[in-house]
């Protein structure tokens, strides 16, 4: 199955109505830009926000999108034609993940389901074909009311020791219903990739998945200014062994995935859109295998603006702002090769992530160290704006 490079395919569906914004590499420029979405043309508004960092500290974001004057480079179809890297021209235009300087952050643990697998991958130790007996046992004592939890309530709390008395209680467990939120860092500024990119996992990993999900676009201020969707990718099989191994089950090359866009907050396109938004992914493998699955935002056990400000506060400032990838619901455990091994990528799977008011994300899994190196950095950045006049 190859890659869907149509403007159409990436879109939201109602995107006439939708402020959409991004970033493109302009090979004449040497460098990136921030674009919006204007009928079917990217405009380059760097004069106006030189950054999407800039963009997102604006006064009305949406409405600088709309109104700056900007440089018509290409059409949106033209750049998504040219942005797969084994059919790209270099001496045209491609598309880039839409953030630029923001932390990029990822809260876990944020659906029942998705806490229910991280206690299995826990319980495992990262072995696949054991995973179906821990699940059993566990959902037999667990039960299935634990999307109504309020985490941090008296209710939560009584289960926890209920847990604790049973010998089942996990460090995941902790953090799916008690009173804090798991909040991690998924990615260096700068390092997630886009629409139509590759996405990475370790060679060395047997037992990983994708993790279909929005993040939240946020100014410094900790307001949330816009949407896009993601791909937090993950190793199961390390971040079983062990939860320290998190960094390096989460953060490898390519294995942030952004985009097509940032949905800019108007009157079409609030933080209430968001959290009634359905998620879903299919996974097309190289040897015909089909996955599907779906997300969805309204079993969230914590809420968006909940977990932004756990990230983001008084205790934690992110002067260029923050990303943050919501968490999801789909946990893959399907059997893939072999009875009781349940679902693992491979190389050459194509992933797409949808939703109806933020398009289509859709990536090629690699393996990270193949996956086209990163770069240019915040200090490449810089001395790039600062060369063209903009900073």
């Amino acid at each position: 199955m190859p890659l869907d490079v149509s403007a159409a395919f990436a879109l939201p569906d109602d995107s006439e109505a939708a402020t959409l914004v991004g970033r493109i590499w302009r090979p004449e420029l040497k460098g990136p830009s921030v674009v919006a979405l204007r009928g079917a043309e990217l405009v380059d508004i760097s004069a106006a926000a030189p950054t999407m960092r800039d963009l997102c500290e604006a006064p009305e974001p949406a409405g600088l999108a709309r109104d700056a004057a900007g440089e018509p480079v290409a059409t949106l179809a033209e750049v998504l034609a040219n942005t797969p890297r084994a059919k790209r021209d270099p001496a045209k235009p491609w598309l880039l993940a839409p953030v630029d300087l923001q932390a990029v952050k990822a809260a876990g643990v944020t659906f029942a389901v998705s806490m229910l697998e991280r206690v299995i991958e826990e319980q495992a130790r990262g072995a696949p074909e054991k995973a179906a007996a821990i699940r059993a046992e566990m959902q037999a004592a667990i039960g299935d009311d634990l999307a109504r939890l309020r985490p941090g309530s008296e209710a939560a709390m009584a289960l926890k020791t209920l847990l604790i008395e049973k010998r089942m209680w996990s460090q995941y467990l902790e953090v799916g219903i008690g009173p804090d939120a798991e909040v991690f860092t998924k990615a260096p500024s700068m390092a997630a990739v886009g629409h139509l990119a590759e996405a990475g996992i370790r060679a060395d990993s047997s037992w990983n998945n994708p993790e279909p999900e929005v993040a939240l676009v946020a100014a410094s201020t900790g307001t949330v200014v816009g949407a896009t969707l993601g791909n937090d990718v993950n190793l199961r099989d390390f971040e079983g062994r062990s939860a320290l191994l998190l960094g390096k089950a989460k953060d490898n090359n390519a294995s942030a995935t952004l985009g097509p866009f940032i949905r800019l907050f108007d009157r079409h396109f609030s933080l209430d859109d968001v959290r009634q938004a359905e998620i879903r992914l299919t996974v097309d493998g190289p040897e015909g295998f089909h996955l599907e699955g779906a997300s969805a935002m309204g079993r969230i056990s914590r809420d968006p603006a909940d977990l932004m400000s756990a990230t983001i506060g008084a205790n934690h400032q992110y002067p260029d702002g923050v990303v943050l990838y919501l968490g999801t619901m789909f946990a893959p455990v399907e059997d893939r090769d072999a009875p009781g091994e349940g679902f693992t990528h491979k190389v050459g799977d194509i992933v797409t992530i949808a939703s109806p008011k933020l398009g289509r994300l859709q990536n090629v899994i690699v393996h990270s160290a193949d996956a086209e190196p990163w770069t240019f950095g915040t200090g490449a950045l810089m001395r790039n704006l600062a060369g063209r006049g903009l900073i």
